[in-house]
């Protein structure tokens, strides 16, 4: 099939890649012409694994291409994917900026018949929104469909949840647009018990109640762990004796100091500024995203109670600045809350991180933070230590090395992922809810 995938942020990368290796011809979209320029050069502007591999092969077979051109996108395709950002306005509301922007673009140069597929997180309710904008502004007379197919691509492993899907969402308007994006996904499952069709405004609220439901998960387990931890109860035996009750199982329901990235935070906000606009407050998730904002200053709770609010003669090492591992993305991540909750408090920062430096630095040009090139010399002359990241290579300590560098025996671990053992080597190690 042909394709356009207008957007080359996240998704919309990984989305056109994962397409262009089954075979399809792709052809990504993006107004800002460095990136195009340096996708076409195999340059990717984020950290996923074996996304850069997979850009460039493709674009040596000539099934992936990159364009600042709509139009030429256009004439060449008919089932045009948006997956644009929708970033979250201070109220907590949606952003539909890029995707009307898009919408204006498409009517303007749209030159035949085409489904149009939301990607893109939507409020309920936006794709018949698109279609009426587009038809109402088109320039030719071409017949369009709208069509709604989420994404659920974690990352860290977005292409292996792209190129093998648990489940592939299609809300379509009409059967015509459901053969055909059951037609484009078919290579990519084995079993067909894994497409879930349904109308359009129920696949983009799947998406939100996906992610709503997850970061409660969470957000409920912290506020056990700080149950827990008042109370004199460990979390790590809570959590072992309820994830083995099939009905709850073990996944999301770890302890730690709050959850990040670019969707859990807006998508949580986005769905209560939903409900709230049709008339409904929706009490749990409003509960769920306050929970998290409060998870993420637990960490420095702790530390205020053992070195006292000034922490100006204080150095501090931090393991860990992405929002999880295996991404560069700091985006709402914890470290943000933490690092400048201890920065304003006048301590100095020592920090590593395998990937997210760099996208780190944007957040904070602070010189009282210096950025190191291994995760064991962020510990010289520091106090203590703060893992924030759970990378694998924080997982085993290497106590001697730390002995050596550390004036202190200290550790804050914000992911519970320290064995309390290590107390016996006369370390203080401060968990959440243990």
């Amino acid at each position: 099939m042909n394709l356009t995938v207008i957007g080359t942020g996240y998704v919309g990368l990984v989305t056109g890649a994962c397409f262009a290796e089954m075979g399809n011809k792709v052809y990504c979209v993006d107004i800002d012409e460095e990136k195009i320029s340096n996708l076409k050069k195999g340059i990717i502007p984020i950290y996923e694994p074996h996304l850069a591999t997979m850009v460039i092969e493709n674009q040596n077979k000539n099934n992936l291409f990159f364009t600042t051109d709509l139009k030429e996108a256009l004439d060449r395709t008919n089932i045009i994917f948006i997956a644009v950002g929708t970033p979250q306005e201070g109220d907590g509301s949606v952003d539909l900026s890029f995707v009307y922007s898009v919408a204006k673009q498409i009517a303007e140069n749209i030159s035949k018949d085409s489904l149009i597929v939301t990607k893109s997180t939507v409020p309920v309710g936006t794709g018949f929104k698109i279609k009426k904008f587009i038809e109402e502004n088109k320039i030719n007379d071409v017949n369009i469909d709208i069509a709604a197919n989420p994404e659920f691509l974690k990352e860290g492993v977005a292409i292996q949840d792209c190129m093998h899907p648990d489940r592939i969402i299609i809300g379509s308007e009409n059967e015509k647009s459901a053969k055909i994006l059951k037609e484009l996904y078919e290579p990519f499952v084995a079993n067909h018990e894994r497409f879930i069709f349904m109308d359009v405004k129920s696949a983009e609220m799947t998406k939100y109640v996906a992610n709503a439901m997850l970061a409660t998960k969470i957000s409920f387990m912290n506020e056990i762990a700080n149950i827990c931890e008042k109370t004199g109860v460990n979390i790590q035996s809570v959590r072992l004796g309820i994830g083995s009750d099939k009905r709850i199982g073990y996944k999301f329901i770890y302890a730690g100091c709050g959850y990040g990235g670019s969707c859990f935070p807006k998508d949580v906000k986005g769905l209560i500024n939903t409900s709230v606009e049709n008339g409904y407050i929706p009490r749990i998730l409003s509960m769920v995203d306050e929970v998290n904002e409060i998870q993420k200053m637990v960490i420095v709770d702790k530390i205020i109670s053992k070195f006292g609010d000034d922490l100006s003669n204080l150095t501090f090492a931090v393991w860990g600045l992405a929002f999880k591992p295996l991404t560069d993305d700091v985006r709402n991540a914890p470290s943000i809350t933490i690092v400048g909750e201890l920065l304003k408090r006048g301590a100095k920062i020592k920090a590593y991180d395998p990937k997210a430096i760099e996208t780190f630095k944007r957040e904070f040009n602070n010189e009282n933070i210096e950025y190191t090139s291994s995760r064991y010399d962020a510990l010289d002359d520091a106090d203590a230590l703060i893992l924030i990241t759970e990378w694998k290579e924080f997982r085993s300590l290497d106590l001697d090395e730390l002995s050596k560098r550390l004036k202190s025996k200290i550790i804050f671990d914000g992911r519970n992922i320290y064995s309390k053992r290590i107390e016996d080597c006369g370390y203080e190690l401060f968990q959440i809810g243990c």
